[in-house]
């Protein structure tokens, strides 16, 4: 095992002057949350959630001083458990991690062991955090609506915020399944880039007419919606009959104004997904098909590096929505 005393650089969130700061520090072993598993970090990656930690403008960490970071991708360098041995090729995502426990913003990384995942043959460390929490999301919700028969014969899918990291995912994951994906956004400028992922439709949410009535038009047999607020709520009234959400974001509000129409009265079903708390044998399956069936085979078109030292320049970026698709951290010392 790497000495308790050796220092690496980390990334870590503390409160500064009342608010959460992310900034770089030089840290131990011995300084990080407890876990079974020593992870020697290759990559991680950039969600809007560690935007929100990092910058202190959402109330995202549950305990600080914590190193941020929510996905973690590199090679074993320590296990007090069978399952691992040092030199393995791992991943986590969720959990805690980043939030209540020292994340992915670091060159080590301690986990407990029931966290790791062995890197799904197929995959590289740099694939598994191109795809990270976001792919993991999107396909878990793609799961989630094809167990409530979502099929591309049932109609179209509409995909929200369409340009950031799960959406450009999962617009992939969808066309490659034969799905006639609709992508909603509010940057026309990027409607090229949505059509050269797989989108057969863009609807401009500068153009979107929403509505009032309690039911509107049907018009889609699937939706995935990282948005919430007015936008969910529009989605409701505008599904086909026995439709499915899969709803996982908060961008545009966490109130939801509805009302049960659309569930009595067309079997719409409104379903959560929560990547973080997955229990493992789903959160396997899932990541077997990142590596297969729902490998989005573009993925190298959405997906930006950047060098560990470059990391906070993203998050302002991400909050502001000028980021599109994916950010993977080339985990290195900070000079």
């Amino acid at each position: 095992m790497m000495s308790l005393n050796k220092k690496f650089t980390a990334l870590q969130i503390a409160e500064v002057a009342g608010k959460a700061r992310g900034a770089f520090v030089s840290l131990t072993l011995d300084d990080l949350s407890a876990g079974e598993v020593v992870i020697q970090t290759h990559y991680s990656s950039v969600n809007y959630k560690d935007a929100l930690a990092a910058t202190g403008t959402g109330k995202v960490m549950r305990r600080l001083p914590c190193v941020g970071g929510i996905d973690v991708a590199g090679v074993v360098a320590h296990s007090d458990n069978a399952r691992f041995k040092i030199g393995d090729e791992v991943l986590v995502t969720g959990y805690d991690l980043g939030v209540a426990h020292d994340g992915g913003y670091a060159e080590y990384v301690r986990v407990p062991a029931a966290w790791v995942v062995p890197l799904p043959t197929g995959l590289s460390l740099f694939e598994a955090m191109a795809l990270g929490t976001a792919g993991f999301t999107a396909a878990l919700a793609i799961h989630r609506l094809e167990q409530n028969e979502l099929r591309p014969d049932s109609g179209k899918v509409i995909i929200t915020g369409a340009t950031g990291g799960v959406a450009s995912l999962a617009i992939q994951m969808l066309a490659q399944r034969g799905f006639h994906v609709v992508a909603l956004t509010g940057k026309d400028c990027e409607h090229d880039y949505l059509r050269g992922l797989g989108a057969a439709e863009i609807v401009s949410r500068q153009q979107l007419v929403m509505g009032s009535r309690a039911l509107e038009k049907s018009l889609w047999a699937g939706a995935l919606d990282s948005v919430g607020g007015e936008t969910l709520a529009w989605l409701t009234r505008t599904m086909q009959q026995d439709g499915c959400i899969a709803s996982f974001g908060n961008a545009g509000g966490i109130e939801l104004h509805t009302t049960v129409l659309p569930f009595i009265l067309r079997g719409v079903k409104l379903l959560g997904v929560d990547s973080a708390a997955t229990l493992m044998p789903l959160r396997l399956q899932i990541w077997q098909r990142l590596s297969s069936d729902l490998y989005p085979k573009q993925l190298e078109k959405i997906v930006e590096q950047v060098h560990f030292a470059d990391l906070p320049q993203v998050f302002p970026k991400m909050l502001a929505g000028k980021q599109r698709g994916r950010v993977v951290v080339a985990i290195q010392a900070v000079r």
